[in-house]
């Protein structure tokens, strides 16, 4: 199956209220993430994720999907043209 590669931009508004659903989430669909990067801005009371993804365009949509379905919480995806094969069989 292609899978695609991209990135996935999330900010949590007053992250303490909802950061755990949020966790709980990209957590579930770690066999898509490749990389992960969090930054915690107080003052303002946001947190910014940033996650690099690798699968097919249906996965990454039903986890962008249901973060996005989270108060407070604000998704942004870009996947580029680049495809892999990663994770079929024929190819080992």
């Amino acid at each position: 199956m292609l899978k695609r590669i991209g990135v996935v931009g999330i900010v949590i508004n007053e992250p303490k209220t909802i950061v755990d659903k949020v966790n709980l989430i990209i957590s579930n669909y770690s066999h898509l993430i490749i990389g992960r990067m969090g930054i915690p801005k107080h003052e303002e009371q946001i947190g910014v994720i940033a996650l690099i993804v690798e699968g097919n365009t249906d996965d990454i949509g039903a986890l962008t999907g249901k973060l996005g379905n989270l108060p407070g919480v604000i998704v942004k995806s870009a996947l580029t043209a680049k495809t892999t094969n990663k994770g079929d069989i024929s190819n080992d």
